[in-house]
């Protein structure tokens, strides 16, 4: 195993070889996962929670601020706390740090949470966008490793991607680079108004999964949630697919024809090596997905890169992460109130 030191991100030269631990935290539109690892490489604890999403963004933010206090009081295990990093779903903006938009979570625009946990723990906090963190991890760690040019799709409650270009993430002018769930595909419904989910995403990922769902389906999950990730809960869906339910069939085969569209777009634009696919939805129906997908794509293009599945699972944004502390210059790492390059 690769083993981990951490550098101390507070001085000036960023002297590397300094052991100590380092906080990785998974900011899902559903659940948090907060991870501890030293500096063997080891994740010495892990914790995950149901986030409370409808409360807003400052009880996220306090509850993040709460999971990563009960690691930070494990830290005499391995040494001093040196940093944290943070994936968001959602663009987080280059320049400022700040939370742009977190598609699925309610009320977040322009969150500085960044700043208000450097505040609180005193070390140097990096966030980004979760899909970006998730395909750092691909790379160092995972079946893009080597890989260069791939686009990391991320499919569950929501929709993204993290592109990497020349072995480098590439966030865009505003950090909403790979922010697939807006895409359109139908070019006559370009002045229809779409919710925050987008157009991509009500059809493809958990949440339009969901929905349509419960127009079609009987039973189950299908009737009206409680909650608000109930109700964007689509795993009901899949389970009436393994059952050969016709209408749960139609309904996915439908949305991944879909999804084919849309990673054949960004073929034709990025032209990568790789695509890789992770989330919740890809384990619904992984078989059906890399078919359908590689039929779409390869119909479309004919000389289509290849379709894969990830091998880090729902480790991919936790390694992305703690790779972001390693290497926060490689990855031009985004930290609360620095300007950074695009």
């Amino acid at each position: 195993m690769t083993e981990i030191e951490f550098p101390d991100l507070n001085r000036r030269d960023n002297q590397p070889g300094t052991s100590g631990c380092g906080i990785a935290v998974d900011m899902g539109a559903s659940y948090l996962r907060f991870v501890l690892a030293g500096a063997d490489g080891q994740i010495l604890h892990e914790d995950r929670e149901r986030v409370n999403s409808e409360s807003g963004p400052q009880a996220v933010i306090s509850q993040i601020r709460d999971g990563i206090g009960r690691l930070v009081e494990r830290e005499t295990e391995c040494g001093v706390l040196r940093g944290i990093a943070i994936g968001v779903p959602g663009a987080v903006d280059p320049r400022s740090g700040k939370v742009l938009d977190a598609n699925n979570v309610p009320g977040w625009r322009e969150v500085d949470m960044g700043r208000e946990l450097e505040q609180a723990f005193e070390v140097p906090v990096f966030l980004d966008n979760d899909a970006n963190m998730a395909a750092i991890g691909e790379h160092w760690r995972g079946i893009a490793k080597d890989i260069d040019n791939f686009v990391f799709v991320a499919l569950g409650t929501g929709i993204g991607s993290g592109l990497f270009v020349d072995g480098r993430i590439c966030r865009g002018r505003s950090g909403f680079g790979g922010e697939l769930f807006r895409m359109n595909l139908e070019w006559d419904r370009w002045d229809e108004e779409f919710p925050d989910t987008g157009y991509l995403e009500a059809h493809v990922a958990g949440v339009g999964l969901a929905i349509a769902g419960r127009k079609v389906l009987t039973g189950g999950n299908g009737g009206q949630s409680s909650t608000l990730a109930e109700s964007r809960d689509a795993r009901y869906v899949f389970e009436a697919l393994r059952q050969g339910n016709p209408q749960a069939r139609a309904l996915v085969e439908k949305a991944l024809v879909m999804l084919g569209v849309g990673v054949a777009n960004m073929v034709s634009i990025l032209d990568p090596e790789m695509i890789v696919f992770n989330g919740g939805i890809v384990q619904g129906a992984p078989e059906l997905l890399l078919e359908t997908v590689t039929r779409v794509v390869g119909r479309i293009h004919p000389k289509a890169p290849s379709v894969q599945l990830s091998s880090l699972g729902d480790k991919a944004q936790i390694w992305g992460a703690l790779h972001t502390l390693l290497e926060p210059q490689l990855h031009r790492a985004i930290r609360a109130g620095q300007t950074r390059g695009k």
